[in-house]
């Protein structure tokens, strides 16, 4: 298994741990840092095996982030459609 995947799988079971502890701001601190983490890291496994695997690491990721996600639809939803 090559460092991206490592990388990946531990950055999920750390997101995994970090939703199980209890948090005064609804996880939104631990969210930001998740995020400014996983970006380069999708990036790195992206260049390194392809956008398909690249592709099921998102998936992954937006299923422990779903608030954030959740969020940035209905934000870009709201802007797209202006009466």
């Amino acid at each position: 298994m090559t460092w991206s995947l490592t990388c990946a799988l531990l950055w999920l079971v750390a997101a995994n741990v970090m939703a199980l502890m209890p948090s005064k701001d609804n996880h939104w601190r631990r969210a930001y840092v998740l995020i400014a983490i996983g970006v380069p890291l999708l990036g790195w496994v992206t260049a390194q095996h392809g956008p398909w695997v690249a592709l099921v690491f998102l998936a992954a990721g937006m299923s422990v982030l779903r608030w954030p996600v959740i969020y940035l639809s209905r934000w870009v939803r709201s802007t797209m459609v202006k009466d």
